[in-house]
């Protein structure tokens, strides 16, 4: 039932932001247009003039810039012309191009007058947040087109919009999405640092991983956004976007299939695909080692290579997971959670750069968004994860520490107890009880070891019950038990130690003939001299005194010999 309830809660979330992202993708609505715009590609002897008044003559391939465009970079570039439509305003502004890759782009002021600016430049120009960012001076009328240029790039284009907007507007904008944008890669970070730290004090490298996985996937995002040059300011990444981009991509699939496998216990629930998913991961760190090295025809083969693998290798990380979580995985279910909506975005961005979804704009924002929560969802399971390994190993504690019989703390946990208590020092008296069963051989010669197993029993049941929680109880081997009492002065441990013989005898268990079953006690208390050791042999001593004295009693042991404080344990009835 448990595991039903997780996997319908998963299922609903999991729709939740499916049907979240499919309708934003349907039914996004579009605001009244603002401008318009043309391009085309960059010819030999093009001049900007040229350009401006081909656009007024010849017709144009035309393009909304509010809708994501993908303008090519290969070649000598792209030339694309701006028009604000009407009703046209006055002063300064500010032209905006989001998500433009990793190439340069220059406005034309006039002819001979141009700026150039890119993601990862720190020149003089403007430096918008996320975007590349232009300022137009009020001596620009409104209504005059603004020319933009492309510049030839061997690194991936970006799918971008275009706006123009007062400084007002560009500067509320600009503040909301850096707001945003810091927010989703604090947590993705916060949660990465959180991860550490768990690898680091449990050992245990399924948090590395997932540590590891999500640097890569901030680094990705904070690339493609040019957050790690604005506002982080940076400058030693710079030119290095799209190389580093294409690594940390490798990188991070790579952790998120080591990652999986450990979290998902791939081993034990789906056996058959660990060793694809272990190939793949350890294939596209070699794929960003063929991209970083440089070398042409080694960086064309790992870019032919890295998305085909990609794509593969996502869907083999997701059919693992579904199996691995139909199978009885709880931490599948997590995993599934964070990855699945993760996945679609992913791929829906990727459809962007082919020219699909163009008017979803925010989806790019939307995959930071997606990262934050994946990083949450995660941790979650981790934390999860977490609790179940300290559950497990306070149970292993438990169990190596517990006598198998009596479930008392067997003689090695107690006497590592004992020992921290010893060491808390003088402040509070400390006696020390040694009980011994009386006539134990004859119950087990007579009756079997089962009932002498079961007298062990009763006799640690009726301990428990009477003495206090914070009391040291041990089995310390056979019928012997001990027992450490945490500020009992000497009259007081006495009177513990009767009651504890007539508890005892009040068990009822017949030994043969007329005798019952009883125990005789030895007390020590504790003074500066004493280990624990010796403390234990003079409780030890003085039971042995109270066996002989005629058993079923107490007898306190003294500076010099054990002396008799009770003759007789009577039982109550």
């Amino acid at each position: 039932m448990v595991e039903q309830g997780q996997r319908s809660w998963a299922f609903r979330l999991l729709g939740a932001v499916a049907c979240c992202v499919l309708f934003a993708v349907a039914g996004i609505a579009h605001a009244a247009p603002t401008l318009s715009g043309n391009y085309r590609d960059v010819h030999p002897g093009d001049e900007p003039a040229k350009v401006l008044a081909e656009a007024w003559t010849a017709p144009l391939p035309a393009f909304d810039p509010a809708r994501m465009q993908l303008f090519p970079t290969s070649g000598a570039g792209t030339w694309v012309i701006v028009r604000a439509l009407p009703p046209w305003t006055t002063g300064e502004r500010v032209l905006s191009i989001h998500n433009p890759g990793a190439g340069k782009v220059s406005l034309y002021y006039a002819p001979d007058d141009r700026v150039t600016t890119a993601l990862d430049d720190f020149g003089p120009p403007l430096h918008g947040h996320g975007r590349v960012a232009f300022a137009i001076p009020a001596s620009i009328p409104d209504s005059r087109p603004l020319l933009l240029k492309f510049e030839p790039s061997d690194k991936a284009p970006g799918a971008v919009t275009i706006s123009v907007d007062s400084w007002p507007d560009y500067l509320g904008d600009d503040a909301t999405w850096l707001v945003f944008a810091t927010a989703c890669f604090a947590i993705m970070l916060t949660m990465a640092l959180m991860a550490l730290c768990f690898a680091l004090i449990l050992r245990d490298m399924t948090f590395g991983w997932y540590a590891a996985y999500l640097v890569c996937y901030a680094l990705i995002q904070g690339l493609k956004s040019g957050f790690v040059f604005h506002p982080l300011e940076l400058q030693m990444l710079a030119g290095l976007g799209d190389s580093l981009g294409t690594a940390a991509t490798a990188l991070s699939v790579s952790f998120a299939a080591l990652f999986m496998l450990r979290f998902c216990k791939a081993d034990d629930y789906v056996p058959l695909l660990r060793t694809p998913v272990l190939a793949f991961a350890l294939g596209m760190p070699v794929i960003a080692t063929l991209q970083m090295t440089g070398v042409s025809i080694l960086v064309s083969t790992a870019h032919l290579l890295l998305q085909p693998l990609l794509l593969l290798g996502a869907v083999l990380l997701l059919v693992a997971g579904a199996i691995a979580a139909a199978r009885g995985s709880r931490h599948a279910w997590f995993f599934l959670v964070g990855w699945t909506p993760l996945l679609l975005l992913t791929a829906l961005c990727g459809a962007q750069l082919q020219g699909m979804f163009a008017g979803a704009p925010w989806l790019p924002d939307a995959a930071i968004a997606m990262g934050a929560f994946e990083a949450i969802v995660l941790s979650i399971g981790l934390s999860d994860r977490a609790l179940t390994i300290r559950h497990d190993r306070d149970k292993a504690r438990q169990l190596a520490d517990a006598d198998p019989l009596t479930g008392v703390l067997n003689r090695r946990a107690w006497t590592d107890a004992a020992l921290a208590t010893l060491e808390e020092g003088m402040g509070r008296p400390v006696a020390l009880l040694f009980l011994d069963l009386d006539h134990f051989k004859s119950l087990n010669d007579r009756h079997g070891h089962a009932a002498g197993d079961r007298a062990l029993v009763a006799m640690a049941g009726a301990l428990r019950h009477e003495l206090r929680p914070s009391d040291l109880l041990g089995r310390y081997g056979g019928e012997e038990f001990v027992a450490l009492l945490r500020g009992a002065e000497r009259e007081h441990a006495v009177q513990i130690a009767t009651r504890l013989c007539r508890r005892v005898s009040r068990l009822d268990v017949h030994v043969g003939g007329n005798e019952m079953l009883t125990v005789s006690i030895g007390i020590a208390m504790r003074t500066p001299a004493d280990t624990v050791q010796s403390l234990i042999e003079r409780a030890d001593q003085a039971m042995y005194a109270a066996k002989l004295g005629g058993r079923n009693r107490v007898v306190c042991s003294g500076p010099t010999a054990p002396t008799l404080v009770r003759s007789k344990a009577v039982p109550t009835k």
